[in-house]
Protein backbone atom coordinates (compact mmCIF):
# COMPACT_ATOMS: atom_id res chain seq x y z
CA UNK A 1 0.00 0.00 0.00
CA UNK A 2 2.23 2.41 0.37
CA UNK A 3 4.35 1.84 -3.00
CA UNK A 4 1.19 2.39 -4.17
CA UNK A 5 0.90 5.64 -2.56
CA UNK A 6 4.66 6.86 -3.04
CA UNK A 7 4.06 5.98 -6.54
CA UNK A 8 0.92 7.99 -6.65
CA UNK A 9 2.69 10.81 -5.31
CA UNK A 10 5.85 10.90 -7.57
CA UNK A 11 3.72 11.08 -10.67
CA UNK A 12 1.30 13.57 -9.08
CA UNK A 13 4.27 15.84 -8.65
CA UNK A 14 5.75 15.59 -11.75
CA UNK A 15 2.20 15.98 -13.90
CA UNK A 16 1.95 19.16 -11.39
CA UNK A 17 5.18 20.84 -12.26
CA UNK A 18 4.83 20.34 -15.79
CA UNK A 19 1.37 21.40 -16.30
CA UNK A 20 1.68 24.55 -14.14
CA UNK A 21 5.19 25.47 -15.79
CA UNK A 22 3.72 24.98 -19.09
CA UNK A 23 0.45 26.95 -18.33
CA UNK A 24 3.41 29.85 -17.39
CA UNK A 25 5.15 29.68 -20.62
CA UNK A 26 1.59 30.13 -22.27
CA UNK A 27 0.87 32.81 -20.07
CA UNK A 28 3.89 35.01 -19.96
CA UNK A 29 5.27 33.79 -24.12
CA UNK A 30 4.28 37.08 -26.45
CA UNK A 31 2.59 36.04 -29.25
CA UNK A 32 -0.75 37.00 -31.31
CA UNK A 33 -2.37 34.02 -29.92
CA UNK A 34 -2.88 35.24 -26.98
CA UNK A 35 -6.95 33.99 -25.75
CA UNK A 36 -5.74 30.28 -27.67
CA UNK A 37 -2.88 30.26 -25.01
CA UNK A 38 -4.60 31.60 -22.08
CA UNK A 39 -7.55 28.83 -22.43
CA UNK A 40 -5.28 25.80 -22.82
CA UNK A 41 -3.37 27.26 -20.05
CA UNK A 42 -6.85 27.61 -17.59
CA UNK A 43 -7.42 23.41 -19.05
CA UNK A 44 -3.94 22.84 -17.64
CA UNK A 45 -4.13 24.83 -14.39
CA UNK A 46 -7.75 22.53 -13.67
CA UNK A 47 -6.17 19.66 -14.89
CA UNK A 48 -3.04 20.05 -12.42
CA UNK A 49 -5.73 21.03 -9.74
CA UNK A 50 -7.65 17.93 -10.46
CA UNK A 51 -5.05 15.49 -10.27
CA UNK A 52 -3.58 17.22 -7.04
CA UNK A 53 -5.46 14.93 -5.03
CA UNK A 54 -3.56 12.46 -3.72
CA UNK A 55 -1.05 16.02 -2.59
CA UNK A 56 -4.91 17.97 -1.09
CA UNK A 57 -5.49 14.02 0.95
CA UNK A 58 -1.81 15.10 2.50
CA UNK A 59 -2.30 17.95 4.04
CA UNK A 60 -6.44 18.01 5.10
CA UNK A 61 -7.71 16.74 8.01
CA UNK A 62 -10.76 15.43 6.40
CA UNK A 63 -13.81 16.23 4.26
CA UNK A 64 -14.34 20.22 3.39
CA UNK A 65 -15.98 22.40 1.71
CA UNK A 66 -12.22 23.95 0.22
CA UNK A 67 -11.72 19.73 -0.88
CA UNK A 68 -15.38 19.58 -2.21
CA UNK A 69 -14.63 22.28 -4.73
CA UNK A 70 -11.48 21.16 -5.88
CA UNK A 71 -13.37 17.72 -7.10
CA UNK A 72 -16.12 19.72 -8.73
CA UNK A 73 -13.56 22.05 -10.68
CA UNK A 74 -12.95 19.31 -13.39
CA UNK A 75 -16.67 20.24 -14.46
CA UNK A 76 -14.73 23.01 -15.88
CA UNK A 77 -11.96 20.62 -17.69
CA UNK A 78 -13.70 20.00 -20.74
CA UNK A 79 -15.74 23.62 -21.33
CA UNK A 80 -12.01 24.90 -21.10
CA UNK A 81 -10.84 22.44 -23.45
CA UNK A 82 -13.72 23.41 -25.62
CA UNK A 83 -13.57 26.85 -25.71
CA UNK A 84 -9.40 26.39 -27.03
CA UNK A 85 -10.20 24.36 -30.19
CA UNK A 86 -12.90 26.95 -30.97
CA UNK A 87 -9.87 29.82 -30.44
CA UNK A 88 -7.57 27.62 -32.46
CA UNK A 89 -10.16 26.81 -34.79
CA UNK A 90 -11.36 30.47 -35.43
CA UNK A 91 -9.19 33.57 -36.16
CA UNK A 92 -12.00 36.38 -34.74
CA UNK A 93 -12.65 33.79 -31.80
CA UNK A 94 -13.80 35.98 -28.52
CA UNK A 95 -14.61 35.27 -25.36
CA UNK A 96 -18.19 36.62 -25.13
CA UNK A 97 -20.35 36.74 -22.09
CA UNK A 98 -22.85 34.05 -23.56
CA UNK A 99 -19.80 31.68 -23.31
CA UNK A 100 -20.81 31.60 -19.16
CA UNK A 101 -23.01 28.77 -19.81
CA UNK A 102 -20.56 26.88 -19.87
CA UNK A 103 -20.36 27.46 -16.27
CA UNK A 104 -23.72 25.84 -15.76
CA UNK A 105 -22.62 21.57 -15.20
CA UNK A 106 -20.31 23.32 -12.51
CA UNK A 107 -22.57 25.82 -10.82
CA UNK A 108 -25.59 22.88 -10.51
CA UNK A 109 -22.99 20.44 -9.22
CA UNK A 110 -22.19 22.79 -6.49
CA UNK A 111 -25.84 23.85 -5.78
CA UNK A 112 -27.04 20.53 -4.92
CA UNK A 113 -24.27 20.07 -2.63
CA UNK A 114 -25.65 22.79 -0.74
CA UNK A 115 -27.54 21.30 1.99
CA UNK A 116 -26.00 17.85 2.74
CA UNK A 117 -22.50 18.84 2.48
CA UNK A 118 -21.19 22.35 2.58
CA UNK A 119 -23.64 24.26 4.71
CA UNK A 120 -23.23 21.51 7.48
CA UNK A 121 -21.00 20.80 10.36
CA UNK A 122 -17.57 18.87 9.95
CA UNK A 123 -19.29 15.45 11.54
CA UNK A 124 -21.84 15.79 8.70
CA UNK A 125 -19.17 16.12 6.13
CA UNK A 126 -17.36 12.60 7.40
CA UNK A 127 -20.35 10.85 7.37
CA UNK A 128 -21.39 12.21 4.07
CA UNK A 129 -18.83 10.89 2.50
CA UNK A 130 -18.27 7.74 4.91
CA UNK A 131 -21.77 6.98 2.71
CA UNK A 132 -20.55 7.95 -0.69
CA UNK A 133 -22.17 5.27 -2.80
CA UNK A 134 -25.51 6.04 -1.29
CA UNK A 135 -25.85 9.55 -1.93
CA UNK A 136 -27.59 10.93 -4.90
CA UNK A 137 -25.60 14.34 -4.78
CA UNK A 138 -22.73 12.23 -5.59
CA UNK A 139 -24.24 9.92 -8.35
CA UNK A 140 -26.02 12.91 -9.91
CA UNK A 141 -22.63 14.70 -10.07
CA UNK A 142 -20.99 11.72 -11.60
CA UNK A 143 -23.75 10.81 -14.26
CA UNK A 144 -23.67 14.81 -15.21
CA UNK A 145 -20.09 14.98 -15.42
CA UNK A 146 -20.03 11.68 -18.12
CA UNK A 147 -22.89 13.48 -19.29
CA UNK A 148 -20.67 16.26 -20.02
CA UNK A 149 -17.86 14.89 -21.22
CA UNK A 150 -19.79 13.07 -23.51
CA UNK A 151 -21.82 16.21 -25.23
CA UNK A 152 -18.51 18.26 -25.30
CA UNK A 153 -16.43 15.83 -27.32
CA UNK A 154 -18.62 14.78 -30.02
CA UNK A 155 -19.15 18.82 -29.74
CA UNK A 156 -15.13 19.27 -30.19
CA UNK A 157 -15.03 16.52 -33.27
CA UNK A 158 -17.96 17.72 -34.65
CA UNK A 159 -16.30 21.41 -34.67
CA UNK A 160 -12.75 19.94 -35.85
CA UNK A 161 -14.82 18.51 -38.96
CA UNK A 162 -16.61 21.62 -40.19
CA UNK A 163 -13.41 23.73 -39.14
CA UNK A 164 -11.15 21.17 -41.40
CA UNK A 165 -13.68 21.45 -44.53
CA UNK A 166 -13.74 25.11 -44.40
CA UNK A 167 -9.69 25.10 -44.50
CA UNK A 168 -9.61 23.14 -47.61
CA UNK A 169 -12.52 24.78 -48.78
CA UNK A 170 -11.08 28.27 -48.45
CA UNK A 171 -6.74 27.77 -47.88
CA UNK A 172 -3.79 26.16 -49.80
CA UNK A 173 -1.45 25.87 -46.92
CA UNK A 174 0.03 23.11 -45.16
CA UNK A 175 -1.44 24.10 -41.78
CA UNK A 176 -4.09 21.28 -42.47
CA UNK A 177 -1.79 19.45 -40.12
CA UNK A 178 -2.67 21.25 -37.10
CA UNK A 179 -6.89 19.89 -37.49
CA UNK A 180 -5.19 16.43 -38.04
CA UNK A 181 -3.46 16.51 -34.94
CA UNK A 182 -5.97 18.64 -32.97
CA UNK A 183 -8.54 15.36 -33.85
CA UNK A 184 -5.80 13.07 -32.94
CA UNK A 185 -5.05 14.96 -29.73
CA UNK A 186 -9.15 14.83 -28.84
CA UNK A 187 -9.17 11.58 -29.69
CA UNK A 188 -6.75 10.51 -26.72
CA UNK A 189 -8.38 12.68 -24.18
CA UNK A 190 -11.53 10.68 -25.06
CA UNK A 191 -9.61 7.50 -23.91
CA UNK A 192 -8.43 9.04 -21.00
CA UNK A 193 -12.40 10.55 -20.29
CA UNK A 194 -13.46 6.91 -20.71
CA UNK A 195 -10.60 5.37 -18.33
CA UNK A 196 -12.31 7.99 -16.07
CA UNK A 197 -15.82 6.44 -16.21
CA UNK A 198 -14.39 3.14 -15.52
CA UNK A 199 -12.90 4.14 -12.46
CA UNK A 200 -15.76 6.07 -11.18
CA UNK A 201 -18.21 2.69 -11.87
CA UNK A 202 -15.68 0.93 -9.82
CA UNK A 203 -15.57 3.95 -6.83
CA UNK A 204 -19.39 3.37 -6.61
CA UNK A 205 -18.92 -0.60 -6.54
CA UNK A 206 -17.74 -3.27 -4.23
CA UNK A 207 -14.26 -2.78 -5.91
CA UNK A 208 -13.43 0.45 -4.46
CA UNK A 209 -9.69 -0.37 -4.17
CA UNK A 210 -9.54 -1.36 -8.17
CA UNK A 211 -10.62 2.43 -8.90
CA UNK A 212 -7.52 4.01 -6.72
CA UNK A 213 -5.74 1.65 -9.24
CA UNK A 214 -7.00 3.09 -12.15
CA UNK A 215 -6.26 6.12 -10.73
CA UNK A 216 -2.46 5.95 -11.10
CA UNK A 217 -2.87 4.42 -14.61
CA UNK A 218 -4.76 8.13 -15.43
CA UNK A 219 -1.96 10.05 -13.75
CA UNK A 220 0.68 8.59 -15.80
CA UNK A 221 -2.03 9.28 -19.03
CA UNK A 222 -2.27 12.81 -18.08
CA UNK A 223 1.75 13.42 -17.89
CA UNK A 224 2.03 11.91 -21.28
CA UNK A 225 -0.78 13.78 -22.79
CA UNK A 226 0.84 17.25 -21.46
CA UNK A 227 4.24 16.45 -22.66
CA UNK A 228 3.01 15.24 -25.94
CA UNK A 229 1.42 18.47 -26.29
CA UNK A 230 4.24 20.17 -25.09
CA UNK A 231 6.98 18.60 -27.33
CA UNK A 232 4.55 19.42 -30.39
CA UNK A 233 3.59 22.83 -29.07
CA UNK A 234 7.49 23.67 -29.37
CA UNK A 235 8.75 21.66 -32.02
CA UNK A 236 5.82 23.07 -34.27
CA UNK A 237 5.05 27.06 -32.62
CA UNK A 238 3.57 28.04 -35.85
CA UNK A 239 1.46 24.93 -36.11
CA UNK A 240 -2.02 26.56 -35.67
CA UNK A 241 -3.27 29.19 -38.15
CA UNK A 242 -7.21 29.51 -37.84
CA UNK A 243 -9.80 30.79 -40.22
CA UNK A 244 -12.61 33.29 -39.86
CA UNK A 245 -15.76 31.65 -38.58
CA UNK A 246 -17.81 33.75 -40.77
CA UNK A 247 -17.30 31.80 -43.70
CA UNK A 248 -19.36 29.32 -44.99
CA UNK A 249 -19.66 25.65 -46.35
CA UNK A 250 -19.64 25.47 -49.98
CA UNK A 251 -22.65 23.17 -49.26
CA UNK A 252 -24.60 25.53 -47.21
CA UNK A 253 -24.13 28.21 -50.16
CA UNK A 254 -25.58 25.98 -52.47
CA UNK A 255 -28.43 24.82 -50.59
CA UNK A 256 -29.19 28.36 -50.03
CA UNK A 257 -29.28 29.18 -53.84
CA UNK A 258 -31.29 25.89 -54.31
CA UNK A 259 -33.68 28.04 -51.30
CA UNK A 260 -33.76 31.08 -52.18
CA UNK A 261 -33.34 32.02 -56.28
CA UNK A 262 -31.29 30.48 -59.11
CA UNK A 263 -28.28 30.96 -59.78
CA UNK A 264 -27.32 34.04 -61.90
CA UNK A 265 -24.18 32.36 -63.02
CA UNK A 266 -24.67 30.75 -66.06
CA UNK A 267 -22.69 27.85 -67.23
CA UNK A 268 -20.79 29.96 -70.17
CA UNK A 269 -19.74 33.06 -67.43
CA UNK A 270 -18.50 29.76 -65.01
CA UNK A 271 -16.59 28.63 -68.25
CA UNK A 272 -15.26 32.32 -68.70
CA UNK A 273 -14.57 32.27 -64.90
CA UNK A 274 -12.48 28.74 -64.93
CA UNK A 275 -10.58 29.70 -67.55
CA UNK A 276 -9.39 32.91 -66.15
CA UNK A 277 -8.83 31.00 -63.08
CA UNK A 278 -6.32 28.56 -64.99
CA UNK A 279 -4.61 30.95 -66.69
CA UNK A 280 -4.07 33.48 -64.08
CA UNK A 281 -2.27 30.21 -62.20
CA UNK A 282 -0.58 29.24 -64.88
CA UNK A 283 0.94 32.32 -65.75
CA UNK A 284 1.49 33.94 -62.35
CA UNK A 285 1.88 31.12 -60.27
CA UNK A 286 0.40 32.37 -56.67
CA UNK A 287 0.58 28.60 -56.06
CA UNK A 288 4.50 28.97 -54.84
CA UNK A 289 2.98 31.21 -51.86
CA UNK A 290 2.86 28.99 -49.40
CA UNK A 291 -0.16 30.68 -47.74
CA UNK A 292 -2.42 31.34 -50.64
CA UNK A 293 -5.76 31.46 -49.51
CA UNK A 294 -8.74 32.18 -51.66
CA UNK A 295 -9.56 35.48 -51.40
CA UNK A 296 -6.20 35.90 -52.72
CA UNK A 297 -6.93 35.05 -55.73
CA UNK A 298 -10.39 35.82 -56.03
CA UNK A 299 -9.13 39.89 -55.57
CA UNK A 300 -6.21 39.04 -58.08
CA UNK A 301 -8.88 37.81 -60.77
CA UNK A 302 -11.35 40.17 -59.77
CA UNK A 303 -14.01 37.45 -59.10
CA UNK A 304 -16.71 37.12 -56.01
CA UNK A 305 -15.59 34.99 -53.36
CA UNK A 306 -18.52 33.14 -53.05
CA UNK A 307 -18.78 32.70 -56.99
CA UNK A 308 -15.30 31.34 -57.08
CA UNK A 309 -15.64 29.35 -54.29
CA UNK A 310 -18.48 27.63 -55.59
CA UNK A 311 -16.82 27.56 -58.99
CA UNK A 312 -13.72 25.28 -57.40
CA UNK A 313 -15.39 23.69 -54.30
CA UNK A 314 -18.87 22.80 -55.94
CA UNK A 315 -18.25 22.83 -60.12
CA UNK A 316 -14.77 21.25 -59.73
CA UNK A 317 -15.22 18.77 -57.03
CA UNK A 318 -12.31 19.74 -55.71
CA UNK A 319 -11.32 21.83 -52.70
CA UNK A 320 -9.39 24.69 -52.89
CA UNK A 321 -6.54 23.20 -50.89
CA UNK A 322 -6.35 20.19 -53.57
CA UNK A 323 -6.70 22.56 -56.29
CA UNK A 324 -3.38 24.57 -55.59
CA UNK A 325 -1.61 21.37 -54.73
CA UNK A 326 -2.34 20.00 -58.38
CA UNK A 327 -0.08 22.90 -59.62
CA UNK A 328 2.33 22.83 -57.00
CA UNK A 329 2.84 19.07 -57.67
CA UNK A 330 3.03 19.41 -61.69
CA UNK A 331 5.44 22.11 -60.76
CA UNK A 332 7.94 20.19 -58.58
CA UNK A 333 7.26 17.40 -61.65
CA UNK A 334 8.61 19.89 -64.09
CA UNK A 335 11.77 20.14 -61.78
CA UNK A 336 12.13 16.54 -61.12
CA UNK A 337 12.37 15.72 -64.92
CA UNK A 338 14.63 18.64 -65.23
CA UNK A 339 18.07 16.87 -66.14
CA UNK A 340 19.73 19.96 -65.26
CA UNK A 341 18.55 20.48 -61.31
CA UNK A 342 19.18 16.87 -60.89
CA UNK A 343 21.78 17.92 -57.75
CA UNK A 344 18.36 20.01 -56.55
CA UNK A 345 17.02 17.97 -53.36
CA UNK A 346 13.86 17.00 -52.48
CA UNK A 347 13.41 19.35 -49.65
CA UNK A 348 14.76 22.57 -51.67
CA UNK A 349 12.42 21.04 -54.34
CA UNK A 350 8.85 21.20 -51.93
CA UNK A 351 9.58 24.48 -50.38
CA UNK A 352 10.40 26.11 -54.40
CA UNK A 353 6.66 25.14 -55.14
CA UNK A 354 4.63 25.98 -52.20
CA UNK A 355 4.85 23.47 -49.72
CA UNK A 356 6.59 24.14 -46.42
CA UNK A 357 6.12 20.64 -44.87
CA UNK A 358 7.90 17.15 -46.22
CA UNK A 359 4.93 14.85 -45.00
CA UNK A 360 2.39 17.15 -47.01
CA UNK A 361 4.66 17.16 -50.02
CA UNK A 362 4.85 13.90 -50.39
CA UNK A 363 1.59 12.93 -49.25
CA UNK A 364 0.29 15.11 -51.82
CA UNK A 365 2.52 13.82 -54.16
CA UNK A 366 1.84 10.35 -53.85
CA UNK A 367 -2.12 11.17 -53.92
CA UNK A 368 -1.68 13.01 -57.55
CA UNK A 369 1.36 10.35 -59.26
CA UNK A 370 1.07 7.46 -57.21
CA UNK A 371 5.12 7.40 -56.25
CA UNK A 372 6.55 9.24 -53.57
CA UNK A 373 9.47 12.34 -54.87
CA UNK A 374 12.07 10.06 -54.71
CA UNK A 375 11.41 6.63 -56.87
CA UNK A 376 9.23 9.56 -59.12
CA UNK A 377 12.80 10.41 -59.87
CA UNK A 378 14.53 7.25 -60.23
CA UNK A 379 12.25 5.92 -62.66
CA UNK A 380 12.80 8.83 -64.91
Amino acid sequence: MNDKINVLLIITVISLFISLLFAFFLVTVKTKYKISNYLFAAFLIITAIDISGPLFELVSDGPSNLGMLRNNLAFLQIPAFYLYVLSVCYSDFKLKLKHLIHLLPFVMANMILMPRFYLVDAASKINFILNRQNMIELQFSHILFHLQTVVYLFAVFMLLRKAKKLYLENNAGTNINSYNWLFQFTSVLSVLYLIVLFKNIFKFSDHPYISEWIKIVILVLELFIICWYLYKALNHPDLFRNIDSKLKLVSDMVLEEKNNEPSSVSEKEYNASLAKLKQYMVEEKPFLNPSLTIQDVAVAIEIPVRDLSLLINHKLEQHFYDFVNTYRIEYAMDILKDVTKSKVTILEILYEVGFNSKSSFNTAFKKYTGDTPTSYRKQL
